[in-house]
Parts: C-alpha cells; structure tokens; sequence
C-alpha cells in the first residue's frame, strides 16, 4: 500500500512491475453522485496529477447494489448533473455505461468493459477509503483487486489505523494495487448537501455553480 499527498507523485513507481509502468493510465471515477460536490473533483483531480493519469472518466452508478432501500435520484439525473460539473476540466470526462446497463451496478463489470475499450491503458479506480474497507462485500473483489489499480481517498485525519489492520493479511501483490491518498475537500459530503438543500440552507461553493443551479431548478432532494 502507498500513503501519499498530491504533490508525493513518485512513490508509487517502487511498487509497479516494468510492464505496468510502462503503460498510459486512465483514471476512473466512480461513485452515486448524488449529488456531485468538489469533494468529487478535487479527489479525481488530485489522483489525476499523483499518478500521471491521461484522463479521468466520471461514471455514476446506475443502481448501486450497496445502497438497498436507499432512495436515490434518478440515474439520468446524476448523470446530468455530473456532465455539468466536469464541463470546464479537458482531463476529465463521463460515461453512462452504469446508467444504460440494466441491473446492479458492479464495479467488476465496469472496469472490465474498459479494460476491454482500452486495452493498451492501465486503469486507475478512484473511490473512498470507506468504500475500499467494504471491497470484499464487491462482487468478484478478488478478481477485481487484480484487474486495476485503486485510488483511496480519505479526508484530512481519517485513522489509517484501521485501514492497515484490514490489509495486512492480503497478498502482497493484491495490496501493492491499492493507494491511500488524501484529500483536503472530502469534508463535503453528499449527504450533507441532500440535507442542506432539504432545510432550505445555501449549498453554494459546497459544489460547481452549474450543478447547483441544476438542483434548485429542478427541486431536486426537497
């Protein structure tokens, strides 16, 4: 594993074989979106410039397997909102292949569609370091582990304590595939948004003018 900040962009050449350096790497984003925050973009950003990342493709989950019960906005309208939000950025772009495929959406499955699409890249999958301790719930985690590199974001003083105890026991060359790094804006959170703009208070400068103009307009999380 490798604990790095956005600048400490060369630590994690000591841990990748020739063949896996040698090739161009492709950021994917993954997450719910809902609604899309800075969090998101500094994240994807800083994980873009740490790993020398051509690009950074955005794709919001259309049926997240992990959130049963949970009510969630509509896959287009994530969708939506998330393309509004990288506009400005030429490294980042999105995907709706979760949104268009029927059924849960498995991270497995997306990573091994573009691993299909690009098949000379290396890819990179940005998540949380929550979402990262529940891997092994994932279908096909140990698959998955082995298909691509993974990005952990934490925010600033999140105990990496327990993050440790969790991978000590994987194999060497399953751990060396997993990254930590830390991010300054993820004390945004979705959540917190859904519920500001449920109590009526501003959600400006949490996320992208355009996003927010999005939801206020379209009375979304009322």
């Amino acid at each position: 594993m490798v604990f790095l900040a956005f600048k400490a962009n060369k630590q994690y050449n000591f841990f990748m074989g020739k063949e896996i350096a040698s090739k161009r790497r492709l950021g994917i984003m993954g997450g719910t979106f809902d609604p899309i925050h800075y969090g998101h973009l500094v994240a994807a950003e800083g994980a873009r410039h740490a790993f020398n990342l051509e690009k950074v493709v955005f794709i919001p989950a259309g049926n997240p397997p992990h959130k049963p019960g949970y009510i969630v906005a509509e896959p287009s309208v994530r969708y939506k909102m998330t393309c509004l939000a990288i506009a400005s950025n030429p490294f980042f772009c999105s995907s709706a292949m979760e949104v268009e495929r029927p059924g849960p959406s498995y991270t497995v499955d997306t990573v091994r569609k573009m691993a299909h699409l690009y098949p000379e890249k290396r890819i990179y999958f940005i998540t949380g370091a929550d979402a990262i301790l529940e891997i092994f719930s994932w279908k096909d985690s140990q698959i998955l582990l082995t298909m691509c590199n993974f990005v952990a974001t934490t925010r600033p003083g999140y105990c990496l304590k327990e993050l440790n105890k969790r991978f000590d026991s994987m194999p060497k060359g399953v751990k060396q595939n997993i990254s930590f790094m830390e991010v300054p804006a993820l004390a945004i959170s979705s959540t917190d948004i859904r519920q500001r703009v449920h109590e009526g208070k501003p959600i400006k400068y949490l996320l992208p003018e355009p996003v927010e103009d999005y939801i206020l307009r379209n009375n979304l999380y009322r």
